[in-house]
């Protein structure tokens, strides 16, 4: 299970990378290997300002679909378009090509709300 030490995460599974004042958001590799071959990532929210723990979008596998949470509080300013004609990147590359969008954070505080590494990997049992 790979779950890099200098991301945060989430209980949703969700995983952040901050860059400067935007936060970069995907799932993790242990939430695509359940949800399994991913055939659509769909997120209707681009260029809306949303509360953390709302819903941004929804991840559709073949046997599933899964609601998508902001872990972070801000405006929601690009999604991974790579992900319309390869939605299977989320799956290959969850922490790479598989990003999902990118988040013009609000509070700089709610990070401490998140997860480390060592903490998820506690939530999932790795």
């Amino acid at each position: 299970m790979n779950i890099p030490s200098e991301l945060k995460y989430t209980k949703d599974h969700e995983w952040v990378r901050i860059e400067d004042d935007l936060a970069v958001i995907g799932i993790t590799d242990f939430a695509q290997s359940e949800l399994g071959d991913i055939v659509y990532v769909e997120v209707e929210t681009l260029d809306e300002t949303l509360e953390a723990d709302e819903i941004f979008g929804t991840v559709e596998a073949v046997k599933t679909v899964s609601d998508l949470f902001l872990p972070l509080s801000g405006e929601i300013v690009e999604f991974n378009e790579g992900l319309e004609d390869e939605p299977e990147a989320v799956n290959s590359d969850p922490y790479g090509n598989g990003w999902m969008i990118k988040v013009k954070f609000s509070d700089a505080s709610q990070i401490n709300d998140l997860l480390s590494a060592e903490g998820y990997k506690e939530l999932i049992g790795a």
